[in-house]
Formats: structure tokens, sequence, C-alpha cells
């Protein structure tokens, strides 16, 4: 039984894999040069800056991904970081390689953010007209296209109103919070006053559009499972994880990350058992937990065996879905601890009531007139990185410096 139920899993793994290889070559093939979506000369009014972690598209850019990644003292602290961060990605870059080479030879993230720009300012440019002409972009932290080309890009394109919109949907200093002093940086060191009129987007864990997608993935999903042990699922939403030293000076991740779950648990009526667990811990030092693998391992051994796990805080596909989740978890641990069902829902990608979700979320935020969330204004108690309070004010003064 194990044997077939393994056999069957890996059948459906490959073909995702071949799927994916297929849908990224013909995106990257286009214009591998591409920051964003360019399919009109008009002028555009109103740019959308996405930003995100992102991803190596191919191999030769993993190196460079993972340097860039643990340089960041907003995502890693580290000790001695400048001379502990490259031994660290040297290190990992051969197993890291081999990861994304399982998954088709690089990430997808890349191919999943310039669609979902393309289509979310393709209902922009009917739903909110006098803001249009609409342009997304594409800005990565750590993979091209980085934030710092697509500001230089924007700025070109003389765009007059743009919105730094997070695709973390729950604020970590960490992610967006590394994504916005990345930007403030840019224009402190470029000592320019910009031209463009920025607002930020920074959180939305409970949008009503994004818990919908959420719940309708969760339960296109449940019903894969055999009808005798549907009833009998165990939920678990897997998270990237945050060292606990960030967690203990006030990060407000944990508790946005929950509330994302609970809202989905509402609209699903609570209709199966559930828990919030965290995935890819790095090092040695605490971090938050449980650990998404540890958890698998401890309902199987209290006999839970169908199991569905939910990417709740990625709004595409990447490494952490396609090798973590998909192989690590799904394949070869659950064989492992005797799971006899296991499904991982759908990722975001180009789920369609995700990307109206987008596109509403981005026409409220301007007609709001807000600069940025009340919350984003409020420094952590016990923050360490006085850069944070410079954002803060540059995006409360719509991205003009004191």
């Amino acid at each position: 039984m194990k044997m077939s139920l393994a056999i069957r899993k890996a059948n459906s793994l490959q073909i995702l894999r071949k799927s994916f290889t297929s849908q990224a070559q013909r995106s990257l093939s286009v214009n591998s040069a591409l920051l964003s979506n360019d399919k009109t000369d008009v002028k555009p009014k109103t740019g959308i800056l996405m930003l995100n972690m992102g991803g190596p598209s191919t191999l030769d850019e993993v190196g460079e991904f993972l340097s860039r990644l643990f340089h960041d003292k907003d995502l890693i602290p580290l000790p001695a970081q400048k001379q502990l961060a490259p031994f660290i990605a040297a290190r990992r870059t051969p197993k890291i390689i081999e990861q994304y080479r399982k998954i088709g030879g690089g990430s997808p993230i890349r191919m999943w953010s310039e669609l979902q720009g393309e289509r979310m300012v393709e209902i922009l440019d009917k739903i909110s007209p006098e803001t249009a002409p609409h342009k997304s972009y594409v800005g990565f932290r750590y993979a091209n296209p980085l934030t710092e080309d697509a500001l230089s890009q924007m700025e070109r394109d003389g765009i007059e109103r743009a919105i730094a919109f997070t695709q973390y949907p729950q604020y970590s200093c960490s992610t967006t919070g590394s994504s916005l002093n990345a930007m403030y940086r840019y224009y402190n060191k470029l000592n320019v006053p910009s031209k463009i009129d920025w607002s930020v987007i920074d959180r939305w864990p409970t949008h009503p559009g994004l818990i919908q997608a959420f719940a309708q993935t969760i339960t296109d999903e449940l019903e894969k499972f055999p009808p005798e042990v549907k009833d009998d699922v165990v939920i678990i939403f897997s998270a990237h994880s945050l060292p606990m030293s960030v967690v203990n000076r006030g990060d407000p991740y944990p508790q946005e990350v929950a509330a994302t779950v609970q809202r989905v648990m509402e609209m699903l009526g609570f209709s199966h058992t559930y828990r919030l667990c965290w995935q890819s811990k790095v090092g040695p030092l605490p971090w938050l937990g449980p650990q998404t693998d540890d958890a698998i391992k401890g309902l199987a051994e209290n006999g839970n065996k169908n199991l569905l796990l939910v990417p709740i805080a990625f709004t595409s596909d990447h490494i952490e879905t396609l090798h973590e989740l998909d192989l690590e978890y799904a394949e070869e641990l659950a064989e492992e601890v005797g799971v006899e069902n296991i499904r991982r829902s759908n990722a975001m990608n180009d789920n369609t009531i995700f990307i109206q979700a987008m596109a509403d979320l981005v026409r409220s935020h301007i007609k709001s007139g807000d600069a940025c969330s009340k919350q984003l204004g409020l420094r952590c108690p016990m923050c360490v990185n006085a850069t944070c309070g410079q954002t803060k004010k540059f995006f409360k003064n719509r991205g003009q410096m004191d």
C-alpha cells in the first residue's frame, strides 16, 4: 500500500515539475530583460511595484541570490555578517542548486509575479479609469529584477503616482520591512528627490478576496481526498518561520499569519481540524515553531494519516512550495512516517479570485488617499534597526526625505 501511494505521489509531482518547466521556459524566453509589462507606448500614470523576495530563474543565478539573501540583516541577522554571509552562501549553493534542478531548473516566482501584475493592471484600467493607464513592475530583494532596478525604471518612465505593493500579505520586518528599507536606501543614496508620489500597501492579511481565494483552493483540494477520509483531513497551514530573536522584538508577523488562518477557517465554517506551523528554519538558533516537518511526524504518530498542506503566506509557487512542501514533506517525509493521504493546496499563481483581490486592494488604497497603514508607523517595541524608523518616515512623507 505504501509503495503504490508513493508511486502515485511521485507521478503527480513529476507532472507538476514538467508543467512548471514548460511554463517557465515559455515565459523566460519571451524577454528575460523585462522588468514589467509594457504593452503600449502610452505613458503610464500609475505604477504598482510588486515587492517580493524573488528567486533565481536559472541555476547560474543561485549563488548570487544566496549571497544577497545572507547579507541582508533584516532577514537573517548574523554575527560578523560580512564575513559569515559569503561563507554560508558558498557552502549552501551546491545543495540549493540541486533543489532548483529538481523543480525544473529555476524558480517560477518571476513568471507568476509578472503574470499577476499584467492581469491586475488590466482589471485596474477598467475599474479605475481615472488613475489609468496603470503599469506593474516587479521588484525582488535578492534576484533579478532587483528592487533598485525597478525603481530606476519607474523614474525613467515618468510615473506620477506609485504604490509599493508588498506580495507578503502578512507584514514582517524581515520581509516587507526589508524591501521597504531597500527602497529608502535607494533614494537616500541617490540624494535626489523622487518625482513620484509614493504610497505603500504594507499588509493585507485579512483582505476578503485573499481569504476567499485561500478558502476556495482548500475546498477544491479537499474534494480530491477519498470520500471516506475527507472529513478526517487535518489542515496544516504552513508559513515561513522567523528567528525567535526577531519575534521577541515585537515583529507582528506571527499574529498577522494567525489572523489569515482564523479568517480562512471562519469562511470554511471550521469544517476541519487545523494547525498553524512554520517552515524553512535555517541554522541552530531558536525559530518560531512548531516546524511543519515536526508537525507532520507528530500528527502521524498520533494517528492522523490524512493531511492537507496549505502555504498560507505565499502568493505564488517557488522553492518552498515546489521542493520543501511537495518533495521533502509530501513525498519523502510522508512516506517515512506512514501518512496515507497528503496533498497540498494550490498556490495563488494565476488564481482569478486572487488577482481580482489584488486589483480591488490597489483601487481601494488609491481612493483612501492613505500613504500607508497606521501600523507601519509603529516600530517594534525592541527595534534595533535605525533604518526602520527612517523608512517609516519616508513613506509617511509619500516618498520624500525630511
